[in-house]
């Protein structure tokens, strides 16, 4: 059975099994924060447990290193929706140690690119429309670094008040431990 299978197999015996009703909460976060953190597996159950959180109590947004990559992209997009629309006032960058952005080499992984099947002249026609490709897959070198990258470009965002309060955390993956490296207040 192919893993879409799978995932729908499952999903009929959850909804006919009202599984979901354990789960049911308002579109509005109880504790009013959101959350940037890395889509690393490692912290899918992890960090909301960390942070004690339950279904409900914020908002989660998860990108490769937890990294803002452009103040106008879909990240500062979902903050914003979620300060204004869902009542948010605090964000909480939380980067981790061991990440898998970290030193990635955006050549690297051009060369997996083209060798699972994507011609090398795509490649060229996205660099010669004025996207550096290499960069733009390029990782970063410090994970403290990015993190106060990301805090920075939320706090000076000209669509954020300066009343809501940005922290940057790094979580260590193996234990759960937070450690502040830029507190909001």
């Amino acid at each position: 059975m192919n893993k879409l299978n799978e995932i729908m197999e499952y999903n009929k015996r959850f909804v006919e099994n009202k599984e979901y009703e354990k789960y049911e909460v308002t579109k509005y976060p109880d504790k009013k924060i959101v959350i940037l953190s890395c889509m690393d597996t490692r912290l899918t159950e992890l960090l909301p447990k960390a942070l004690n959180l339950k279904n409900g109590d914020a908002k989660i947004i998860k990108n490769a290193g937890a990294t803002i990559m452009h103040p106008f992209g879909s990240i500062i997009r979902s903050i914003i929706v979620a300060i204004y629309e869902f009542d948010t006032d605090e964000v909480l960058v939380i980067g981790h140690k061991g990440c898998g952005m970290s030193n990635i080499n955006g050549e690297e992984t051009i060369k997996k690119i083209i060798n699972r099947g994507i011609k090398e002249d795509v490649i060229e026609t996205l660099n010669n429309s004025g996207i550096d490709i290499k960069k733009w897959l390029h990782g970063f070198d410090s994970v403290e670094e990015s993190v106060k990258e990301s805090v920075e470009l939320i706090k000076k965002h000209p669509l954020i008040n300066k009343d809501i309060k940005v922290h940057g955390l790094i979580m260590d993956p193996s234990t759960g431990k937070l450690e502040i490296i830029v507190n909001g207040y």
